[in-house]
Order: C-alpha cells, then structure tokens, then sequence
C-alpha cells in the first residue's frame, strides 16, 4: 500500500522564461511563499539560475529562474543568455511567461524560435490579467497559440494571486513520478549569502533607477552570528565607474543608507533574526566586460573560464 502511493507523488523541474519585465520572479516568489527571486523593472536583473522549490503532499515541483533569453550586449548577457538556453534542455516542462498588457513583438518571436529546438512541453502563462479588461485576454492567447503549439494555456494574475492553482495543476501533468528530491522547508538551493547580495542589489536597482542600470555586482564578503544572535553581514557593491559610486553613496551617504534600510528589513524576514548590515562601494571598471572578473563574481564557472 505504501509502495503504490509513492509510486503517486510526482518531482520534477520547470523553467520560467519570458521576457525581462513579465513577472517570472513575482510568479516564482508568489508560489514559493518566500522572497527568493530578485524583482525589479529593470531588464536582465536575474543573472543566476536559481532553484525555487515548491513541495506539496502529492508533488515537489522545482522552478528554475532563469535569466532572460534577450540579444546579449557584453560578456554577461552572453553569459545570462546561455544559461537560459542551457536550462531549457534540463527540464521536463517550461513557462513562457508573457505579460498582457504587452504586444508580442520581437524578444517573444526571439525565444519562440528558442522554444522550438528543446522539444519539451511549452505552457503558455499569461500574466497581469488584473491589468486587462477580462474579454481582452482571448485576442491576445489566440495570437499567440497561432505561432507556436502550446502544451498548454493559462491566463493569471501572479500580483493578485489568480489561478495559480489552475497554473500548479497544469504544471503537475508534466511532472514525471518520483520521490521527493529536497526537504519540506528548503526553497532554493541557493547559499544565504547570495541571496542576501541579490537583495541588496535589487535595492540599488529600484533606488538608482535609469542612473546606474546594470553596471552593478554584490558580494557578500562576511557573514556571521554575534553572541546576542544578531547576524554582521559586510557586503560590497561594485560599479564599473566613479560617477555611479558618487551615484549610490549619494549625498553625506544618503543613498547608501537607504539601501541599506531597505536591504536590511528583506534580510531580517529571509534570516528570522536582527541583522547589522555594513555595505561598501568599490569601482571594478568595466567589470561586464572582464572574463576574469565575471568568473570570480560567480558568472560563468569554467565555461567563461
């Protein structure tokens, strides 16, 4: 009896993929429950793959973040590129996220052509309908269903919450079955530390706007538990130039220490525990640019070795 509901549960993996700006991370973090994916309106801000893990009775489904599929620009984006496309031959089913309010226009044609090549099940996620008017979502599935052939279709809201029960059931019929390959409470297989540097760095994103795009790395250079329990974290924001250090310094600190409020009251939440948080700004020019540098950043491993 046991045996045959084992034999039940199902595991597997699920790349979310769109376009920059869709809401990949707000549906990833939304179902998680928990604050994993960086979130921001600026283009390319996922640079990492990142596992988020979902674990229900019948199921634990594993979702890859992946960094948006775009033309790349310098040596990360080649960098971000490949791993998006690498990850599409690893799982059993992808989201293609796309945002209704939107038109479909060139980076959707762009990964569509990707979408072709991984021969896997291709689900048509549709989100932002709280943004749309509910008879404007058929148009905008019909178009999209007449260029490629979905396994699937289904129209949420990740900001509202809507059907995202109706998107797990769908991801569910992919799934082959097999046992639970990570523990109930684990969500990412990602270090704490590196989460803590994408929080950080989602900060400088959101409170730098269009000053300082994406010439932006973190690191988290120490992390340790004080006697009272508080945590000391010491990070380092790298800029590529001088001007964008003056930028997130701000005047008499004033930009830094928003920063770091901000980054602080995510990382309390993510650690259950009072965090002193010491950040530090270093120019490394033209670090998007730089293999060597990309490498030790974490970007890459040996394929950009």
């Amino acid at each position: 009896m046991e045996e045959s509901n084992k034999n039940k549960h199902k595991s597997g993996f699920i790349a979310v993929i769109g376009r920059p700006n869709v809401g990949k991370s707000t549906l990833i973090n939304t179902l998680i429950g928990q604050k994993i994916a960086i979130m921001s309106d600026k283009p390319q801000t996922t640079r990492n793959r990142i596992l988020c893990i979902l674990t229900e009775p019948d199921a634990q489904i594993v979702f890859l973040d992946t960094p948006g599929i775009h033309k790349p620009k310098h040596k990360l984006g080649e960098y971000m590129v490949k791993s998006a496309e690498g990850t599409l031959k690893e799982v059993d089913a992808i989201f293609f996220v796309v945002d209704a309010t939107e038109k479909m226009g060139p980076g959707e044609y762009y990964i569509l052509e990707r979408l072709q090549a991984t021969h896997r099940p291709v689900v048509l996620v549709v989100n932002k309908l709280d943004l749309i008017e509910k008879e404007q979502a058929l148009p905008i599935i019909s178009h999209y269903t007449e260029k490629y052939q979905f396994a699937g279709v289904v129209p949420i809201s990740a900001k509202e919450e809507t059907n995202l029960d109706g998107l797990l059931t769908e991801a569910k019929k992919y799934l082959p079955e097999g046992p639970q390959y990570y523990p109930d409470d684990m969500v990412t297989d990602q270090p704490e530390r590196l989460i803590v540097a994408e929080l950080i760095r989602e900060k400088v994103l959101h409170l730098t706007h269009d000053e300082v795009p994406h010439a932006i790395a973190v690191e988290t250079d120490e992390m340790a538990t004080r006697p009272n329990d508080d945590v000391y974290i010491r990070a380092t924001i790298y800029v590529e130039r001088d001007s964008q250090k003056g930028i997130i310094i701000g005047a008499k600190g004033a930009m830094l220490k928003e920063i770091g409020a901000l980054a602080r009251a995510d990382i309390e939440t993510l650690l259950g525990s009072r965090v002193f948080l010491d950040l530090w700004v270093k120019v490394k020019k033209d670090w998007r640019n730089r293999t060597g540098v990309l490498h030790n950043f974490g970007f890459g491993g040996r394929d950009n070795a």
